[in-house]
């Protein structure tokens, strides 16, 4: 990993994002990169010159004292961070930065409050996931010493997943993460039989690894009332300090996520999510 994105709106979420984002860089030699969005009205670049000219390096100038505040943190000490700040008031901008920078992975952090659903729907993180080619990692709370032994990857075994699949494997390659891919039957939506879902499986792995699976990849199958329950039950079976989760862009959240959660659920859905696009 060479280089992070980390959107920026100086909330304490984003300094949530910001602390993962350091402790990856710090054990990959990355950069940083911040990125502020003005989000300037049209009513202001729409003035004279003149009078846009000094707005615009008003907001710029409180930008930069406003990032030299926000940066100032003793977990930065020792990496590499450039900012940007443009004046995109869209979030699927962002994407279009990630790929002019070479990005390697955007970590960024969530005012959502309970479950996958809530944590991506209508929220500016779900625009991001949305719309970017490359991963996206989605921080809820503060965590000190970030570290991924285990990760369940959601999985639908459906062959055109396969190249998200071996993003997110060369992904946790270098943390040494053990990987349990995972598939929610769910009683009501789209119901496959043990068989169907083993053949499914097999295909999926020998097409993915080239007829030669790795013996300590396990996966796994379990039923559920919800996607979101499931994963985060299993998660929580296995131990596990990351959801992975594939997405379609558009379809691909409502694809993974349909219904919603129970409140007790919710109050312990603080996982990271990591995205792949397809």
């Amino acid at each position: 990993m060479n280089k992070i994105l980390v959107p920026i709106d100086f909330s304490e979420c984003s300094a949530h994002a910001l602390e993962v984002a350091a402790t990856l860089a710090k054990e990959s030699g990355a950069s940083i990169l911040v990125l502020h969005m003005l989000g300037l009205s049209e009513a202001i670049l729409t003035k004279n010159e003149a009078q846009e000219f000094m707005e615009a390096k008003f907001y710029m100038m409180l930008t930069k004292k406003r990032f030299a505040e926000f940066l100032d943190k003793e977990y930065l000490k020792g990496i590499r961070v450039m900012e940007i700040v443009q004046n995109y008031k869209i979030f699927e901008e962002l994407n279009k930065v990630a790929l002019e920078q070479n990005v390697d992975l955007i970590v960024m952090g969530s005012h959502g409050t309970g479950g996958l659903a809530k944590f991506f729907v209508g929220s500016n993180t779900e625009k991001v996931v949305r719309t970017s080619s490359v991963p996206v990692l989605v921080i809820k709370e503060r965590i000190q010493d970030f570290k991924v032994d285990k990760v369940v990857f959601a999985c639908d075994f459906k062959i055109e997943g396969v190249p998200a699949y071996h993003r997110a494997l060369q992904m946790f390659r270098p943390w040494n993460a053990e990987v349990f891919p995972v598939y929610i039957n769910l009683p009501h939506v789209h119901f496959k039989s043990s068989e169907e879902i083993a053949r499914e499986k097999d295909s999926f792995l020998r097409v993915a690894h080239h007829g030669d699976v790795p013996g300590h990849i396990q996966v796994t199958h379990r039923n559920d009332y919800s996607t979101e329950e499931g994963l985060y039950n299993y998660a929580e079976e296995r131990g596990a300090d990351l959801i992975a989760i594939p997405t379609h862009g558009r379809r691909g959240l409502s694809h993974f996520f349909q219904g919603s959660i129970g409140e007790d659920l919710a109050n312990r859905a603080s996982l990271p999510v990591m995205t792949f696009k397809i």
